[in-house]
């Protein structure tokens, strides 16, 4: 293999201009490439390669079903390592040219139902102006990596901060880098205006994590998980966000404010493939049920111009076309989609006319890549295979069958990135990297995508308030500042407000809040220029110690400052005791989680009392959260269990331990780090008794979760209580 040479965008483009290297070879910065639409522009690319090496320049063990990233001569990506108590989700990075492994982190995946095979689901997504790297994890970790060294510049628990709404289906979405903003979207509820449940698109500074505008563009949700991936493009002078939703459409908002512009209600289900844009049109699929027809899925062109719920009045063309997980590419006229059983169909985009379709394996959810003249898609049983598509018919070049070492077909979500010559994809089985090894390996700096012009800012209409939602403690000073814009969306001189604060206690002096020393509440800080209002969320957490009796909450009510589906708790009076209630859930989903304290909790004790019931056959599980450790009584087992993660059931202990329904107990559980372990003690007594001396429960974590709020956990298909609520300082 030639030397490796690294030059920057400009020298490159001069030298190939003088003939002296070969055509410029770009980043692959995210999950669709530079243009975010599944093509790239460079060429010489292979046409055949072999798992016994013909093509193949490196391959390293890895286990992930996200698709790689490449920018500044890496190659990143997620999934998962370890086994038994040490499985973790996991970010690494590789040396592009050389697969020499620069950098990995893994971290613990906790207050999640999902399974161990759907870890590192997500793909991440780079930014070549800063070099971070970022990455939304199934249990809600949102990190910002430095590129170069992999340490954490920022990093959000979304379920602790937001209650992000995870489940079993592991679904998650990719961020999207535009401008001065990292944009991700999930579903979640917490308090006030985000306690209904609903899919919502955010948007963070990329540089401090500092949260600037959320957005809830549906009025509902069916599925809590999906993987549509955020899209950007500026369609009547609007810079938007387009994305499909939790609740089944494709909307379009703007991107510097969050402000709904158009809804598309496309399917009954959510929409979990990343759509494509061109000029003014948006292109999308699903396999669900149809809004308006009785058939399975369906491929949409929406013209992108209007205003509302365009529905009824934007639809250009339709196929019948079942593809629910495959994001389509867009190259020179042509829409290509890959089927949920595999089909590769060509259409022009124009007009919606279907021009060949070609059948490349069994099950197709990875999206298709263009570029050289050729399409690389991968199969989910271990195929990656190379098309040549036609005027009328594709062709397969090249199918390569991936085995993991016990002889399984390696699966395969993945995928393929292309950046400087090269293909790099991963699998169950291994991350690879493709290409001619005679090419010289050159790395430059993709050019970011054309979009329109926007035109010249108008008159403010709209103000912001950064940061938009934050957890603060006990006496801290707040400062925040002031962004404007006119109506659609484009950044203007910020005006000179007034600032007030809505349901907070402390004080606001001019831009900084500032908390008191003690109290848990959750309210607005305002900004008001005339007419135009803004107003970001804050929720206070005091400093330990936390003490919460529920005496002061009225029935049906809860504390303001619960987190995570505090909407399923609730103040009940039973017997003349105020008391939280968990009580059996309408959609039959009855396990649950809410937070009382903040993330950055450590080190400290939670002590509360707990109640669970009978009725009929139905029994329920009742339990206490410390730092993402859950000690439960299990009702139906008659035990007392430790855990960190619900499916996997990470570092689980538990016991026998025959309790009574109706009968009041008092539970603590202790976190403590001990020589680089996590040190978890539970005790267990009935409350009217005097506290046992011994623990009655210890287990030890060789992977520490070192911090995490407080909370209660609780399966209630017949009611469970907690009162008396104390989380104190181990110190």
């Amino acid at each position: 293999m030639r030397r490796a040479v690294r030059i920057h965008l400009g020298v490159a483009l001069a030298i190939a201009l003088a003939g002296a290297l070969p055509a410029l070879a770009e980043d692959w910065p995210n999950w669709r490439g530079p243009a975010r639409n599944g093509t790239s522009a460079e060429t010489g690319l292979i046409s055949s390669w072999s798992v016994d090496g013909e093509n193949l320049i490196w391959r390293q063990d890895f286990t992930g079903r996200s698709t790689p990233v490449v920018f500044d001569g890496r190659v990143c990506a997620s999934g998962r390592a370890g086994e038994k108590i040490n499985r973790q989700e996991v970010v690494a990075c590789w040396d592009a040219e050389t697969g020499e492994q620069l950098w990995e982190y893994r971290f613990n995946v906790y207050h999640t139902s999902v399974p161990w095979n759907r870890v590192g689901w997500g793909n991440v997504a780079g930014d070549p102006e800063t070099g971070y790297l970022y990455h939304q994890g199934v249990a809600g970790w949102f990190h910002c990596f430095d590129s170069k060294t992999g340490e954490i510049v920022w990093a959000h628990p979304l379920i602790e901060t937001h209650g992000f709404m995870e489940g079993y289906g592991g679904r998650t979405q990719t961020p999207l880098i535009d401008e001065d903003r990292v944009i991700i979207t999930f579903s979640n509820t917490s308090w006030g205006p985000e306690g209904r449940p609903l899919h919502r698109i955010r948007a963070f500074d990329k540089r401090t994590g500092e949260q600037l505008w959320v957005s809830q563009p549906a009025d509902s949700q069916a599925d809590k998980n999906t993987q549509s991936t955020p899209n950007v493009a500026v369609i009547d002078g609007q810079r938007l966000v387009v994305a499909g939703n939790g609740g089944g459409g494709i909307f379009g908002v703007q991107a510097r404010t969050g402000e709904p512009v158009w809804g598309f209600q496309l399917s009954k289900r959510g929409i979990n493939v990343s759509v494509v844009t061109e000029a003014d049109r948006v292109y999308g699929s699903h396999s669900e049920e149809n809004m308006d027809e009785a058939n399975m899925g369906r491929v949409v062109a929406i013209d992108a111009t209007g205003s509302g719920d365009v529905t009824q009045t934007k639809e250009v063309w339709r196929l019948p076309i079942g593809a629910g997980f495959s994001s389509p590419a867009l190259h020179d006229g042509r829409l290509y989609v890959v089927d949920n059983s595999a089909n590769l169909h060509a259409i022009d985009a124009a007009s919606g006319k279907h021009l060949w379709e070609l059948n490349f394996g069994r099950v197709g959810k990875a999206s298709p890549v263009v570029a050289d003249g050729k399409i690389y898609v991968t199969e989910v049983n271990g195929l990656m295979v190379i098309i040549e598509p036609g005027d009328t018919e594709g062709k397969v070049l090249d199918s390569d069958l991936i085995k993991t070492p016990d002889g399984r077909d390696a699966e395969i979500y993945s995928s393929v990135a292309i950046a400087y010559g090269r293909i790099y994809f991963t699998t169950e089985e291994g991350i690879y990297c493709l290409g001619d090894k005679e090419r010289e390996f050159v790395v430059s700096a993709s050019t970011p995508a054309a979009l329109p012009a926007e035109g010249e800012p108008g008159s403010i209409a709209q103000i912001q308030v950064v940061p938009g939602d934050l957890s603060l403690g006990s006496g801290v000073a707040q400062s925040f500042r002031i962004r404007a814009f006119d109506a659609k969306g484009r950044e203007v001189a910020a005006p000179a407000v007034e600032w007030s604060t809505r349901g907070l206690e402390g004080e606001i002096r001019d831009s900084t809040y500032t908390t008191p020393e003690t109290g848990s509440f959750t309210g607005m800080v305002v900004a008001t220029a005339g007419e135009l209002t803004a107003a970001a969320r804050v929720r206070v957490v005091q400093d330990l110690p936390i003490e919460e009796t529920f005496d002061d909450i009225a029935v049906g009510e809860r504390p303001g400052y619960l987190m995570a589906y505090g909407a399923r708790f609730g103040v009940d009076d039973l017997e003349g005791e105020k008391v939280m209630a968990k009580g059996p859930s309408p959609v039959k989903i009855h396990r649950h989680i809410t937070f009382l304290g903040r993330p950055d909790h450590s080190d400290y004790t939670i002590q509360g009392d707990v109640m669970g019931t009978k009725e009929g056959r139905r029994v329920g599980d009742v339990g206490l959260i410390n730092s993402g450790y859950t000690m439960e009584l299990l009702g139906a087992y008659q035990m007392l269990q430790v855990r960190s993660w619900q499916s996997e059931l990470r570092m689980m202990q538990q016991i026998d331990f025959p309790w009574e329904y109706g009968t009041w107990y008092t539970m603590k559980l202790k976190v403590e780090e001990d020589a680089g372990k996590a040190l978890i003690r539970g005790k267990v007594w009935p409350r009217d008794a005097e506290e046992p001396e011994a623990w009655t429960i210890t287990v030890e974590d060789p992977l520490p979760i070192r911090h995490g709020a407080a909370g209660l956990s609780g399966y209630s298909p017949a009611p469970i209580y907690y009162d008396n609520i104390l989380i104190e300082s181990n110190r």
